[in-house]
C-alpha cells in the first residue's frame, strides 16, 4: 500500500498560490492512498464464513467454497508436536485437506492469566507446511461431559469452581454450568485463543472453523442437583425459550413438543409447571443451561475473531435414559432447546459411533442446521458413507476420528474415496443446493434405492445384487455407496464404490432410457480426462452403470429416451 509522502510547507511569501498547490497535491496523494486501500480491501478475501447456496450451506475459505475432506486427530496427539511429526505424511497420503485437532485449556493456561501458545503456533505452522486446513477443537470446560482438560488451578479450587452434584449430593468431575466463575474463566481463555489465532492466521486462513467444547452432556443423572442448579430449576422458564417454543410450535422436535403439549402448552411457570415432572423435563432444563454457557463462550470468541463455530454431540442409544448417556447435549430430541439457547452457535453436529447413519443424519439436517460430521469411527465403511453424506445431505465435511492411527495410509479405503472427491470438489460445490445432486448407501439389509433426477429414474443397488461375485452369498456385505450429479439435460456424473445403476424415463411418451455414452476417467488440474469408453461389457451392453466393490471411480453418463 503506498505511503503518503511528506510535503514541504509553503513559504509565507508565496502563501496563497503555494497553499493551493500544496492542498491539491495533498488531496491527490490522499485520493491515491484511499483508492489503493479500497482496492486492497476488495481484493483480499474475507475470513472463513458460512454462506447459503440454494438449500445448501457452504464454508467459504479464501473467498471460495470449501469441502472438508477431513480427519480428527486423537485426543492427545497434539499435546506433543514431536509425536505428530512423522504422522503428517499419512494424512497427505490419504488425500485429506483438513485436520481437526484439539487445543487444551490446561496447556494453554497452565497458570491463571499466563498463556502459553507454543502448541497452537506449532500446530498451525505444521498444518500449513503440510498443505492442510485446520478446525480447532476447544477442549475447555467440558470434554466428553467431563472437565478433564480444565487447568489444575481450576480443578483444585472446588470452592471457586464448583462441580455438579447428583441427587444424593455427591460431586463429580464436571464443572457446573451454573457457576459464573467457571464461565468467566473459560471465556477469558477462549478469547485469548481466538485473539492469538486472529493475529497469527487471519491472512493465511489456516484455521477455518472452531468447535466450542466437546460432547457436552450431564452424567451420571439427567440434570445437575447442585444448590445453584436446584434454585434455577425452581425459577420461571426463561422468556427467550418460551418465545422460541411459541414461534416454532408446529416444527418442534417431537420430544420437546410432546412434553410441552402434555402440560397444556403453558407459557409461564417453572420447568415442571411447563413440562411436568420427569427425566425429560430434567434434560430440557440442563440442555438450556449448557446451551447458554456454550453461547456465551461462542459470543465472546466471535467478538474477537468471528470464525464459524459449532458444538458436537455424543449420540444416545435407543432405550437409554438421560444421564446414562450425556444428558442435555445438542442431541436431535432437544435440538430446539439448543437453537433457542445458543443462537451464536452456527450449527450442531453428530459424532458417530453407532450404525444408524441415515437415521441420525436425517435428524440433524434441517433448514437451520447444515450437516457436518466432525467425528466418526475410523473404519473401512467410511469410504462409502462419505459419498452418501456429501451426495445426499450436501454435507460441509466428513472427519473420521484418530485418523493418524493407520499403519497403511495408502491402502485405506477412505483415502481412495477422498482421492475421487478431491477431483469432484469443483463440480460438487458448484452444484450444491440446486437440487441436482443425490447419493446412495448400501449393505445387505438395505441393498437398493431409487433416485429421481432430471426426468430420469435411477434404480441404484449394491454391486453384489448382480450375483456375479462369489461373496454375494456371504451373510454380510461390505457397505458401498456413491453419488450422482446432473450436469446437463441428459448428462450425469456418477462416482462411488460397489454400486450398480439402471435407468428409466419418467416420461410416459418415452418411458425407456438408454445409455448413449458412458466414459470412465478422472479430473486432472480441474479438467476432465476421459479414459475407456464403457459401452460394451463394462455397462453390460447398455444395461447398467457399474463401479464394482473394491474399485473407486468416476463415470460420465449421457442418456437418451425412447
Amino acid at each position: 500500500m503506498p505511503k503518503l509522502a511528506r510535503l514541504p510547507l509553503p513559504n509565507p511569501s508565496t502563501m496563497n498560490k503555494q497553499l493551493v498547490l500544496w492542498l491539491l497535491q495533498a488531496c491527490f496523494q490522499a485520493t491515491i492512498l484511499l483508492s489503493a486501500h479500497i482496492i486492497s480491501a476488495q481484493s483480499r478475501p474475507g475470513i472463513p464464513h458460512l454462506r447459503k447456496q440454494g438449500t445448501a450451506t457452504q464454508l467459504i475459505v479464501e473467498g471460495k467454497p470449501f469441502l472438508m475432506l477431513g480427519g480428527e486427530l486423537g485426543n492427545s496427539s497434539t499435546s506433543s508436536m514431536a509425536y505428530m511429526k512423522p504422522r503428517w505424511s499419512k494424512l497427505q497420503q490419504m488425500h485429506l485437506n483438513t485436520v481437526l485437532a484439539p487445543i487444551y485449556w490446561e496447556l494453554l493456561e497452565p497458570q491463571e492469566g499466563k498463556f502459553d501458545f507454543t502448541l497452537v503456533d506449532e500446530l498451525i505452522k505444521d498444518t500449513r507446511l503440510h498443505q492442510q486446513k485446520l478446525v480447532v477443537l476447544w477442549f475447555g470446560t467440558w470434554k466428553n461431559s467431563m472437565s478433564c482438560y480444565a487447568p489444575a488451578w481450576v480443578k483444585t479450587d472446588t470452592k471457586r469452581f464448583p462441580r455438579i452434584r447428583d441427587s444424593k449430593g455427591r460431586a463429580h468431575e464436571i464443572l457446573t454450568p451454573f457457576d459464573k466463575n467457571s464461565l468467566d474463566a473459560d471465556v477469558k481463555a477462549f478469547t485469548a485463543l481466538m485473539r492469538h489465532i486472529r493475529e497469527l492466521d487471519q491472512r493465511q486462513q489456516t484455521v477455518v472453523m472452531i468447535q466450542v467444547e466437546n460432547e457436552i452432556g450431564m452424567l451420571p443423572e439427567a440434570r445437575d442437583h447442585s444448590p445453584m442448579a436446584n434454585a434455577a430449576f425452581e425459577q420461571p422458564v426463561p422468556e427467550a425459550l418460551i418465545r422460541y417454543l411459541q414461534s416454532h410450535k408446529e416444527s418442534l422436535a417431537p420430544a420437546v413438543r410432546t412434553v410441552w403439549q402434555n402440560n397444556g402448552f403453558k407459557t409461564s411457570g417453572n420447568w415442571e409447571t411447563l413440562f411436568g415432572k420427569s427425566l425429560a423435563t430434567d434434560e430440557l432444563f440442563i440442555a438450556w443451561h449448557f446451551a447458554q454457557f456454550a453461547n456465551r463462550v461462542t459470543e465472546a470468541g466471535k467478538a474477537v475473531y468471528p470464525l464459524p463455530m459449532f458444538v458436537n454431540a455424543a449420540l444416545n442409544r435407543p432405550n437409554v435414559k438421560p444421564g446414562d448417556y450425556p444428558s442435555g447435549g445438542p442431541l436431535p430430541h432437544v435440538i430446539d432447546i439448543w437453537k433457542a439457547g445458543a443462537p451464536a452457535v452456527d450449527f450442531l453436529s453428530p459424532d458417530f459411533y453407532n450404525p444408524d447413519f441415515k437415521y441420525w443424519n436425517d435428524l440433524y439436517t434441517r433448514s437451520d442446521n447444515p450437516l457436518f460430521i466432525p467425528e466418526i469411527k475410523f473404519e473401512p465403511f467410511d469410504a462409502a458413507k462419505v459419498f452418501y453424506a456429501i451426495g445426499h445431505y450436501e454435507a460441509m465435511g466428513f472427519s473420521p476420528f484418530s485418523i493418524e492411527s493407520t499403519d497403511k495410509p495408502t491402502e485405506e479405503p477412505l483415502g481412495k474415496s477422498y482421492s475421487v472427491l478431491r477431483q469432484l470438489k469443483p463440480l460438487l460445490l458448484d452444484n450444491q443446493g440446486k437440487g441436482v445432486t443425490n447419493g446412495m448407501l448400501f449393505d445387505k439389509k438395505t441393498a437398493s434405492d431409487t433416485i429421481h433426477l432430471g426426468g430420469y429414474i435411477f434404480i441404484c443397488k449394491h454391486d453384489y445384487t448382480l450375483g456375479w461375485s462369489p461373496k454375494a452369498k456371504d451373510d454380510e456385505w461390505p457397505m458401498t455407496g456413491g453419488l450422482i450429479v446432473q450436469t446437463g439435460t441428459n448428462d450425469f456424473t456418477i462416482a462411488g464404490t460397489g454400486i450398480v445403476i439402471t435407468c428409466t424415463s419418467d416420461q410416459p411418451q418415452s418411458p425407456n432410457a438408454g445409455i448413449l455414452q458412458l466414459d470412465e476417467g478422472q479430473y486432472i488440474d480441474g479438467k476432465w480426462k476421459p479414459g475407456r469408453r464403457l459401452n460394451g461389457d463394462q455397462d453390460h451392453q447398455g444395461r447398467h452403470i457399474r463401479i464394482p466393490v473394491g474399485e473407486y471411480g468416476i463415470q460420465k453418463l449421457t442418456l437418451y429416451r425412447y
